[in-house]
C-alpha cells in the first residue's frame, strides 16, 4: 500500500476547462471575456497502475486561483491568455508558485444558428508550479497544444432535450519539452434554466503518450448572471484513472464579459 501511495503521489489533474475557456464558440470582433476561478482539491486514497485504488500515505491538497481572458480580434480568429497560482503538498513535497501561462489562437472553422467548430493552437511556458499534474512541481518546460471543438445548441429544445442547451466536445493533443504527451478529451452539457441560471456538467479526460497516466474527472456546476458578471459554484471529482488521486473538491468561478 505504501509503495502504491508512493507511485500516486506525483499526479494531479492539470486542467483549466470551463465552458467558456477554448470553446467552440469564438468571441466576436472586439468582444472578450475575463474568468477567475479558485479550486481546492483533497485527495487520500489514488488510482495505482492497475486503475485500483489505494491509500496514500499523507492527505494531498491542491489549490490553484487561475485566470482566463479572450478577445476577439475579428470574427472568426479569438486569442486567448490563461495562467494560474498554485500551492500544495502531500508526503513529499510542498509548493507555492505560478502554474504554466499560455498564449493561444482559436479560428472559427464554422458557425451558423446551431452549430459551432473551432481550432485552437497554443503555446505555454512552464512555472515552479506543477506544469503537469504526474510531475514534480517546476518540472517541464515549455508545451504546443491543438485542439479542435465542436458545439451544438438547442434554442428550442428537441425531443428529451429542454431549450437553450448546448454540448459541446473537444479532443486536444498537447506535446510537452522534457514531459509525456497528452491526448485529452473534454466534453460539456449546459443547460439554461430562466434568463439567468445555467447547470454545467462537464467530464475532463485524458492519458500521457506512454500510457502510464490517465484520468477521467466529472465536474457538476451552477452559473448564476448578474448583467455582465457571472458566478459560478461546483463540485470536481476524479472517478477514473491510473497514477492520479482520487481528488475532489469546490470550483468557484467569476466571469466578466466586456
Amino acid at each position: 500500500m505504501t509503495r502504491a501511495g508512493g507511485l500516486l503521489v506525483g499526479f494531479t489533474v492539470a486542467v483549466l476547462a470551463t465552458p467558456a475557456a477554448a470553446g467552440a464558440w469564438n468571441q466576436t470582433k472586439g468582444k472578450g471575456q475575463v474568468i477567475l476561478k479558485f479550486e481546492h482539491m483533497v485527495a487520500d486514497r489514488g488510482f495505482d497502475p492497475g486503475g485500483v485504488l489505494a491509500g496514500l500515505p499523507a492527505e494531498r491538497r491542491d489549490i490553484s486561483l487561475g485566470a482566463f481572458a479572450e478577445y476577439g480580434l475579428t470574427d472568426r480568429l479569438t486569442v486567448r491568455l490563461k495562467g494560474d497560482w498554485q500551492s500544495g503538498e502531500d508526503a513529499f513535497v510542498e509548493f507555492e508558485g505560478r502554474g504554466p501561462v499560455e498564449l493561444g489562437i482559436s479560428w472559427q472553422a464554422w458557425r451558423d444558428e446551431a452549430t459551432a467548430v473551432s481550432l485552437y493552437a497554443g503555446y505555454a511556458l512552464g512555472g515552479e508550479g506543477r506544469n503537469a499534474g504526474y510531475a514534480a512541481p517546476g518540472r517541464g518546460d515549455h508545451d504546443w497544444e491543438v485542439r479542435a471543438a465542436v458545439g451544438r445548441s438547442f434554442q428550442s429544445g428537441w425531443g428529451p432535450i429542454p431549450p437553450k442547451t448546448f454540448v459541446e466536445l473537444q479532443v486536444a493533443r498537447r506535446m510537452r519539452q522534457g514531459l509525456p504527451d497528452e491526448t485529452r478529451v473534454d466534453a460539456t452539457v449546459g443547460a439554461h434554466l430562466g434568463d439567468d441560471w445555467m447547470v454545467l456538467t462537464q467530464a475532463f479526460g485524458g492519458e500521457t503518450e506512454d500510457g502510464v497516466a490517465r484520468w477521467l474527472a466529472v465536474e457538476a456546476s451552477v452559473v448564476r448572471d448578474f448583467g455582465v458578471w457571472s458566478v459560478q459554484a461546483g463540485w470536481r471529482q476524479t472517478v477514473a484513472g491510473r497514477e492520479t488521486p482520487q481528488a475532489s473538491g469546490p470550483v468557484i468561478g467569476i466571469w466578466r464579459r466586456f
